[in-house]
This record gives C-alpha cells, sequence and structure tokens, in this order.
C-alpha cells in the first residue's frame, strides 16, 4: 500500500473528467484495511471510495484521500441442490460477477448483466435493470465502520433497500467502507422475462431462454445497443432516476400528454402502488436527446446519459444537467434526481 499525493484521476472515472486527489492510495487486501484506517493522511483528510468510477462525477479537484479499492475474489460458502451462497469482494467488477455466475448456470442476477461499476457499489444503490434488482438476491454486506475500524455484517432488512437507495447512501453515508457481499441464487429455473423491453428483444431475436446465460446475454445486447462504451465516450450510464408519482399527478400530466409512458410499481418504501416515469422520455421531450453544448452533451439513444465530448470539466457537465432538470421542472412540474454522485 503506497501512499501518493496529487494523485491524476483522470483514468478512474468514466467521464474521463480531468481532477487530482490530494492523496491516493490504492488497497487490495482486506488485511491491509487495518493499516489505512491508521494513516493521518486518512484520518485527518475526507474521504473518498472509489471503485470502477461509473457513479460519479468529479467537478472540482479532491482536496482528500481517494482509495481505489482493489479487493478481489469470489467464494462458495454453501451450495445445495436448490440454491447456492455466493461471497464475492467489493473490489470485483460487477459484470464479472454475473458472467461467474450465468456461466455455472446460477438465476438470481442475470437481468443486471453489463451494469458498470464494481461489486462494492452494488448495494449502495441497490442497483438493478430490466425487472430485477440487487436485494432481491441479496444476503448480506460485509463493512468496516470507518471511525472505529470495526467490521460488521448487515443483513438485507438493515440495508434498508429502496429505488436506488439504501442505508450507505443516507443515514451511513460515508461510515463504512464495504468489502464483500453475500448473494442467494437458485439453481432451479428462475426466469425473470416481465420487463417489455427485454420481452420484445427476445421475440425480435427469436431467442428461446433455456438458461441464464440467454437472459444476461439479451441484457447485454440492449444495455450496448443504448450506451456508449465510456472508452470511446466519456459517461457514467443513466445521469437521473426515474420519477414516481401518485396516481392523480398522472392524471393531471395525461391531460397534457397523453402519450406519457408510464409503470406502476410497489415500492416497500412508500404506502400503495405507485407510477414510475421514464425520467428519458422526459428530458426527450424538452429537446436535450442527441444536442452538444461545446464539449458536453446527451446522447442520441438515450437521454438519461450526459456525454463528454472531450475535454470537458465536471463543471460543464453539472451545469447540463442542472439546465435539464430546469427545463423539466418548468415543462412537467417534476424534479429530477440525479443517480450520479457528484464530488
Amino acid at each position: 500500500m503506497i501512499l501518493k499525493k496529487d494523485y491524476d484521476l483522470t483514468s478512474l472515472n468514466t467521464f474521463g473528467i480531468s481532477a487530482n486527489a490530494k492523496f491516493f492510495v490504492e488497497i487490495n487486501q482486506e488485511i491491509d484495511i487495518p493499516e489505512l484506517f491508521q494513516l493521518k493522511e486518512f484520518k485527518d483528510n475526507k474521504k473518498l471510495f472509489l471503485g470502477g468510477g461509473s457513479n460519479v462525477l468529479f467537478t472540482e479537484d479532491y482536496d482528500g484521500i481517494v482509495i481505489l479499492n482493489k479487493i478481489k475474489g469470489i467464494e462458495i460458502l454453501k451450495e445445495n441442490d436448490l440454491y447456492v451462497l455466493l461471497k464475492s469482494k467489493s473490489g470485483e467488477m460487477w459484470h464479472d460477477l454475473v458472467l461467474f455466475v450465468v456461466d455455472r448456470g446460477w438465476w438470481g442476477i442475470e437481468n443486471l448483466a453489463y451494469i458498470p461499476g464494481t461489486v462494492g457499489a452494488a448495494p449502495m444503490q441497490n442497483i438493478g435493470a430490466y425487472g430485477a434488482e440487487l436485494k432481491n438476491t441479496l444476503e448480506n454486506v460485509e463493512a468496516y465502520d470507518i471511525e472505529s475500524g470495526d467490521k460488521r455484517i448487515f443483513t438485507r432488512e438493515e440495508c434498508e433497500f429502496g429505488y436506488r437507495d439504501s442505508i450507505f447512501k443516507n443515514k451511513l453515508k460515508d461510515k463504512y467502507f464495504i468489502t464483500s457481499i453475500t448473494l442467494k441464487l437458485s439453481k432451479v429455473e428462475n426466469k425473470n422475462l416481465s420487463y417489455k423491453v427485454l420481452q420484445n428483444y427476445l421475440e425480435e431475436n427469436k431467442i428461446s431462454v433455456e438458461n441464464p446465460r440467454d437472459v444476461s446475454d439479451a441484457v447485454t445486447g440492449i444495455r450496448k445497443n443504448k450506451l456508449s462504451d465510456p472508452k470511446v465516450i466519456g459517461n457514467a450510464g443513466s445521469f437521473f432516476k426515474n420519477i414516481f408519482v401518485e396516481q392523480e399527478k398522472l392524471k393531471k400530466l395525461q391531460a397534457v400528454w397523453s402519450d406519457i409512458p408510464f409503470f406502476k410499481e410497489d415500492l416497500p418504501t412508500q404506502a400503495g402502488e405507485v407510477i414510475k416515469i421514464p425520467s428519458g422520455w422526459l428530458i426527450e421531450q424538452c429537446g436535450f436527446k442527441g444536442k452538444r453544448f461545446g464539449n458536453v452533451g446527451v446522447h442520441d439513444k438515450q437521454a438519461l446519459v450526459l456525454v463528454n465530448h472531450g475535454g470537458a470539466t465536471g463543471k460543464e457537465i453539472k451545469d447540463l444537467a442542472i439546465q435539464i432538470i430546469d427545463a423539466v421542472r418548468e415543462k412537467f412540474d417534476l424534479i429530477l434526481v440525479p443517480e450520479v454522485n457528484l464530488i
């Protein structure tokens, strides 16, 4: 573990934003955590744990210590004819874990294929896609208290999962360092083909789902068609969360926009049924899809994605996000919330 100063973070965030960290250290083993926590530079500065850098926007240099999580390892804890308990270290790339699972014919996270970032970031925002969420398979999360250095195991219930949300983004934000998660995966066929976009893709490509790999390949195909590779053009995937409204609000919106798309959802954190409205559609109606503003812009295939055309600053992307938020609020009286962490 080597401490570095004034470290360039450009290659460590998928937006490709140029920013420096006052201090930087890479951690490769869990046994190094006590040593990390004892560093004077760790104790005396604000801290940012970084994984794949796919859910962060640096709006300025980071005046603190950045810890790059490279702790890796996948372990089968228990296995029988019905299920597998699988533990993954937090520095593993999420999609690599999905491939590990589907290649063995296990069901549970195949709908979450090709989501960028590390395993450690997954429980922080309860990643979800195509009708599935991490909380559906997660058993527990292991993490270290940054202040005391004590290790704690959080059950699924203790993680307080919500839509792209968890206790690690709210009550315990910046208080714990996640080191691993344990998933319960089914060895018995358990297809989740409820999402319409996924159904359409399978039908159009005449794919008969025989195993979880068929689903993960389909999801990967959809995502690759909708999103640009950050290595080609800087982006962090979906920049904004989708919006949830009550039935009464939906009726008011439909009175003006009869074609507004919506999906009925049952969120455990809210009372009763709520309606999900795709934020990408709202942004597109405001005329931003495919538009370029100097070095920044909005993706031409997916309006939820903001992009760095080259040489952009984090502030430029943040300013575009604010412009979009203001436009959606003015047109629809709805407030977009960033999914990306603004640093």
